[in-house]
């Protein structure tokens, strides 16, 4: 790699991570119940990243939701779409709802609150409540009956 694509690579790095850090560190966060193990989780996703910029191009989808797909990969989380989606489906509606506020339209907890009408504090259970049952649905190989 020359000198010029290393650095290309470095400022794309920076930009993910200045544009999408603070979400990926507090999915991955979520996802493995520890700030440290999240933080590693991150960095390999941005390397990743850095080693591949063209797969995340925009005319390959949503930079954000590559990234988040790269990130459940090194996770470990599943990669299954239906097994997902089957375990989302278990959720109920209002906690369906905080976890789209943050995973999917990339809000923090206040913004989340706010388009909710809810207190910050409730996000924050939800989330917590949510997080723990789709853990339990997905362990427990929920689907979503599709054949």
């Amino acid at each position: 790699m020359s000198r010029r694509d290393r650095s290309a690579g470095e400022v794309l790095v920076r930009r993910l991570h200045a544009e999408h850090g603070a979400a990926l560190l507090a999915y991955a966060t979520r996802l493995s119940g520890d700030r440290a193990a999240a933080e590693d989780i991150v960095r390999q996703t941005l390397l990743r990243a850095w080693s591949d910029p063209a797969a995340l191009s925009a005319e390959r989808g949503a930079v954000r939701a590559r990234l988040f797909g790269v990130l459940r990969e090194v996770a470990g989380a599943p990669a299954d779409p239906l097994q997902m989606l089957g375990a989302v489906g278990t959720l109920p509606p209002e906690e369906r709802e905080v976890l789209n506020q943050l995973y999917v339209q990339g809000r923090d907890v206040k913004e989340a609150a706010a388009s909710l009408g809810l207190p910050a504090e409730t996000v924050k259970s939800r989330s917590y409540q949510a997080l723990r049952r789709l853990r339990e649905a997905l362990a427990a190989g929920v689907t979503t009956g599709a054949a």
